[in-house]
C-alpha cells in the first residue's frame, strides 16, 4: 500500500469513527492546560488530572504561581515523575508569563518555547489545544503508533516524526490527528502488545500486515 493511501485510510476511520477526539488532561483555560502538559511529561493524565485541582485551588492563575515556592509547589506535585525539576520549571514559567507576557499564554510556537518546561511537544500541544493551530505535537504515543502502523518510516526523533506526519496530514486534520494518534496507542495500540483484533484501521496496518505473513509463513 502507498504511504498516501495509508493515510487517507487511517483518516478516513478516523473520521468517521472518531470525530471527536480531545485531550484527556482537565482544564478550563489556557494557563491551567500549560500547567498540565507540563506535568504530563513523562507521566500519566490520570495521575496529572488527580494533583491540579489542588494546585489550581491554591494558585488559580500564573500571578498567584510565581508568588510561590518551590518546595509548595513540590509538595503539591510530589506524585508526578520529577518533582523538582517539574515545581522549578512551573515557577519560572509563570514569573516569565507574568512578566513578559502580561499572563497572557502564547500562540507562538517559538515564544511558547522560551517558556521553562516547554518543549516543541508541549508548545505544539497549547497551540492546536487552545489555539486551533495545525501543529503536530509528537509525544510517546505518537512516536511509536506512527512508525507501527506505517505513517512514519525510520523515524529516528520526534521532530522527523512530526514532520513525516504534517506532510501527508490536510493541515485541517492535524490537531486533530493529535490526539487520535495518542488515544489509539494509549487503548489500541499499546506498547508491549497492541490489541490488533480490535482495531479498525489493521487492515491498513503496515504492522499487522507484517504479522498476517508471518503467521502465513509458518
Amino acid at each position: 500500500m502507498r504511504k498516501k493511501d495509508r493515510f487517507e485510510n487511517i483518516i478516513s476511520w478516523f473520521k468517521a469513527n472518531m470525530p471527536v477526539a480531545e485531550t484527556e488532561l482537565h482544564y478550563s483555560n489556557p494557563y491551567e492546560l500549560l500547567v498540565a502538559v507540563i506535568l504530563s511529561a513523562q507521566c500519566t493524565d490520570k495521575r496529572v488530572n488527580m494533583m491540579t485541582p489542588f494546585l489550581f485551588e491554591k494558585y488559580p492563575t500564573a500571578f498567584e504561581l510565581s508568588h510561590a515556592t518551590q518546595d509548595d509547589v513540590f509538595n503539591l506535585i510530589r506524585s508526578c515523575s520529577y518533582p523538582n525539576n517539574k515545581a522549578k520549571h512551573l515557577l519560572g514559567m509563570a514569573k516569565m508569563l507574568v512578566a513578559d507576557y502580561k499572563e497572557i499564554v502564547p500562540d507562538d510556537i517559538k515564544e511558547l518555547q522560551k517558556l521553562p518546561g516547554v518543549g516543541r511537544k508541549t508548545a505544539n500541544v497549547i497551540a492546536s489545544v487552545v489555539y486551533d493551530k495545525p501543529a503536530m505535537a509528537v509525544d510517546t504515543h505518537v512516536f511509536r503508533v506512527s512508525e507501527r502502523i506505517g505513517l512514519t518510516t525510520n523515524s529516528k526523533t520526534p521532530l522527523e516524526t512530526e514532520k513525516q506526519l504534517v506532510k501527508f496530514i490536510p493541515e485541517e486534520y492535524i490537531a486533530t490527528a493529535h490526539h487520535w494518534l495518542i488515544l489509539h496507542g494509549r487503548y489500541v495500540c499499546v506498547a508491549r502488545k497492541p490489541k490488533c483484533k480490535a482495531c479498525g484501521i489493521k487492515e491498513y496496518c503496515k504492522y499487522f500486515e507484517k504479522e498476517e505473513n508471518k503467521n502465513a509463513s509458518t
